[in-house]
């Protein structure tokens, strides 16, 4: 039985020795626990719904249309195909709860990693990733924030302004519904600032500006931070430097 606090993880890799060098990697972690495995995407989205995993650790080798849908289908409730429990077992209780993606990207494929993003993934490891990084990883964005590695978060930049254009989104998309205030604390946050840069910058309470994040993702439909700054780009809201 897991203890209270314990961290759940699915492993989706297509290869079997990674997936067993993984699951032996967290099953030693403290407060870390394997709910399952699956080596490709039709798994990793049965099992997902099946077993309601706190992360799903996936691998973006697998071709990119599969990875890209396999994580929206997981992350965006909405989205998700039903499938049946056979041949799986979980908490009933959990059946609510959805998952966060964290995906391992080979260095070289930002592009891959920005669609993922925009796709509802929580955050972003290089491959490479040393055990210590990775069980950190988890723990961050099984806590609901977002974990994109130093290098990275520079190249996933430069192919943004590598863009000609940025496709403004529909004016449902929740653009038109923050306020000014809002705005401010979206276009800081896409700027990578900490609350406490905002809070500063502002003149206001870092628990105000932790409110104002929270209403932030509420209204434009995003469940962390890596999203919103994604939805900043796309909406107009910041403009790629030249």
């Amino acid at each position: 039985m897991e203890k209270t606090g314990t961290v759940s993880v699915l492993v989706v890799n297509d290869q079997s020795l990674q997936r067993l060098a993984l699951r032996m990697l967290l099953a030693a972690e403290p407060g870390l626990t394997v709910a399952g495995e699956a080596a490709d995407g039709d798994e990793a989205i049965r099992a997902s719904a099946a077993l309601h995993p706190d992360v799903v650790l996936m691998d973006s080798r697998p071709s990119r249309a599969d990875a890209i849908d396999t994580i929206r289908r997981i992350a965006r409730p909405a989205t998700r195909t039903r499938t049946s429990s056979a041949g799986f077992t979980g908490e009933a209780a959990a059946a609510s709860r959805v998952p966060r993606v964290l995906m391992l990207t080979a260095a070289g494929q930002e592009a891959d990693a920005w669609a993922a993003l925009r796709a509802g993934a929580g955050g972003f490891l290089l491959n490479d990733a040393d055990p210590a990084e990775l069980t950190a990883a988890i723990r961050v964005v099984a806590a609901g924030d977002a974990v994109i590695t130093p290098g990275l978060t520079r190249a996933l930049i430069d192919a943004v302004r590598q863009q000609h254009t940025v496709r403004p989104l529909p004016r449902t998309s929740g653009l038109g519904a923050l306020t000014g205030r809002e705005r401010d604390v979206l276009i800081a946050v896409a700027s990578g600032w900490t609350n406490a840069e905002i809070a500063q910058w502002l003149s206001i309470a870092p628990t105000t500006v932790k409110t104002h994040v929270s209403n932030v993702l509420a209204k434009i439909g995003a469940r962390a931070r890596v999203q919103a700054v994604a939805f900043a780009y796309e909406s107009g809201l910041i403009r790629p430097a030249a």
